[in-house]
């Protein structure tokens, strides 16, 4: 009964605080177009520049620099609505660098891990399942194990390799508490506004400028649940990382 009780209770306050805090800073809706644009002009650029291996090469590693800057600055503007109530253009500025070499160190050994996956761990244990369910399984783990590393890495202060140490203990510990809300947003984006979702990250300029009204809406309703969810997850993970449910129990029974 008291996994209920606490259940309500964090998911009420952080359903009333973000709310607050997303009509407070609507802005946060149009930075998802901002980015796509910035993404749009960047891989044009680099596109004229992959002419051959090696500027191929040099080339990826600017993508990615670029798409580790654009998570930093989300996040960034994310934890400024989380911590502070606000973010300003001073902070949408800096944000690009705040968390870049963190977001670029943990997506390069990201990638290291899925290359591992791939060349050498799929081929020993490949007789086992079809390689397809293989991936589906172990994708779906490491969505499951490393889903609060946003989180961790703009609310704590780790190395590298403690960001996703501690975003293993934290869904050891609050997994039920963590996933329920999660769940559903990933039910509302991904089966709801599956088509707009994705249409807006294409990173096409024709798809911009052919949008109809309707369309325009549904894009925009998007990006507002997209960024709820963000801050929602930012003010839960707040909370369940610096409290227990004895402790969190404790301190409503004691303000009653």
């Amino acid at each position: 009964m008291n996994i209920f009780k606490d259940l309500y209770y964090i998911n009420k306050k952080s359903l009333t605080k973000t709310s607050h805090l997303l009509i407070k800073n609507w802005p946060i809706l149009f930075t998802g177009i901002v980015y796509s644009i910035l993404g749009i002009i960047a891989t044009t650029i680099i596109g004229l520049f992959s002419t051959n291996f090696v500027l191929r090469f040099f080339t990826g590693i600017v993508l990615f620099l670029m798409i580790s800057a654009i998570l930093s600055n989300y996040l960034y503007l994310i934890f400024k609505i989380v911590k502070h109530g606000r973010f300003s253009f001073q902070d949408f500025k800096y944000g690009f660098t705040a968390y870049l070499r963190k977001i670029y160190i943990s997506l390069f050994i990201i990638w290291i891990v899925d290359m591992l996956l791939g060349r050498v761990i799929m081929p020993i244990i490949g007789g086992v399942l079809p390689p397809s369910v293989l991936y589906i399984i172990l994708y779906l783990l490491g969505f499951i194990l490393l889903n609060p590393l946003p989180e961790t890495i703009y609310q704590k202060h780790y190395s590298y390799g403690e960001n996703f140490s501690y975003a293993f203990s934290f869904v050891k510990e609050n997994w039920i508490e963590w996933f329920l809300p999660n769940i559903v947003f990933i039910g509302v984006l991904f089966f709801g506004l599956r088509m707009t979702f994705t249409k807006i990250f294409s990173l096409n300029f024709a798809f911009i400028s052919g949008l109809s009204f309707v369309e325009i809406l549904t894009s925009i309703l998007a990006l507002a649940i997209i960024s709820f969810a963000m801050i929602y997850r930012g003010i839960l993970f707040e909370i369940l990382s610096t409290s227990t449910r004895r402790k969190r129990m404790f301190m409503r029974n004691m303000y009653k």
